[in-house]
């Protein structure tokens, strides 16, 4: 798969992406679910707060639907953080997931953590591994991790370095190679430490991922008996048709293929367990979205829509705004930020 430059699509505009995915012909997403009384697709609680810290990166992946990369500009401010923290506070979130970009390319990155776990937060940090080892400034990363008792959920495409690189650029595979050995040697991944090192894992192309149980035995054999490293837990998670991926789909002429295999791999038992109905995502300026995707595609949450008027007992009465490409997270065993669903 070719890696794109960031900011330069197809169909770079929100709305020329929703009219695109809303183009295709499949039934609607509500067409599906409103016979299996999931329409509206209501939430249960918020119980997550994922935030997404910033697009800046320091890698430019070609599956990647935040559109995140060394040249992107825009980072949460510490004014907004601030907000996030009294939002956790007000709801009584114990969860809060820190998204990006690279999120620890936010300035702030290190104080927020703190600040979380002052909190009794558990945090959990979506890592691309090579921010450990591209700066000598991240080097420290795995110790203070460690230190703040941090959830590392890491990118890792494949246990191949021609698959990795294919996916994530060149010296990838070799970058979070090592940069896993630094996390194993604080502990993460080893059994009976208490941190937690999950790895994830994104199809390389217009397919379906395969079992997550089976590639995860596959990952663990691969990863232990070549390069001596251990990890908790793998996620498979379904590439959506959004950003640079939307692009892929639409050059590589595989598009309505793929719009078509997602709808009829949909499965009515995984739309009961979508992240989006215990899941808050804010955007990097404060705005709320039902989940990633949403944000992405800057459909903003009902009722509430910045962080700085936080209201659960809305939050939890809105109704979730869905569309086509929510057929991502219910294609099969079903995706998510944790992996399958069922």
């Amino acid at each position: 798969m070719k890696t794109l430059n960031a900011q330069k699509h197809l169909y770079a505009s929100t709305d020329a992406q929703i009219e695109v995915l809303e183009g295709a012909e499949i039934p609607s997403f509500n067409a599906r679910t409103e016979p299996i009384g999931f329409h509206p697709l209501e939430p249960t609680n918020v119980d997550i707060l994922q935030v997404n810290m910033g697009k800046m990166c320091n890698q430019t992946c070609a599956h990647c639907h935040v559109d995140a990369g060394p040249d992107r500009k825009e980072i949460m401010t510490q004014e907004t953080l601030q907000l996030c923290l009294e939002a956790v506070e007000k709801g009584h979130i114990k969860v809060a997931d820190l998204t990006g970009g690279a999120p620890e390319m936010n300035p702030h990155f290190r104080w927020f953590v703190e600040e979380l776990t002052k909190r009794k937060v558990n945090v959990m940090v979506r890592c691309n591994l090579t921010i450990i080892v591209a700066n000598p400034k991240y080097n420290d990363l795995p110790e203070f991790y460690a230190k703040h008792k941090v959830e590392i959920i890491s990118s890792l495409p494949h246990f191949s370095k021609t698959r990795t690189d294919a996916q994530r650029g060149d010296g990838v595979f070799e970058q979070s190679i090592k940069a896993l050995k630094m996390l194993n040697k604080v502990g993460y991944g080893v059994e009976g430490s208490g941190l937690h090192l999950n790895l994830v894992y994104n199809p390389s192309g217009a397919f379906l991922p395969p079992a997550q149980a089976s590639l995860e035995r596959d990952f663990k054999e691969r990863l232990q008996r070549q390069h001596g490293i251990t990890f908790n837990n793998l996620y498979a998670i379904t590439n959506m048709p959004i950003s640079r991926f939307l692009d892929y789909l639409i050059q590589s002429g595989n598009y309505d293929t793929y719009m078509e295999e997602l709808s009829n791999a949909f499965n009515p038992t995984a739309v009961e367990g979508v992240m989006c109905r215990n899941t808050l995502s804010v955007g990097w300026d404060g705005y709320l979205y039902d989940c990633d995707f949403n944000q992405m595609l800057e459909m903003k949450c009902q009722h509430v829509e910045h962080i700085r008027d936080f209201d659960k007992g809305l939050l939890n009465s809105r109704v979730i705004k869905t569309g086509k490409h929510c057929y991502g997270c219910t294609a099969g065993a079903g995706s998510s930020c944790g992996g399958e669903i069922v």
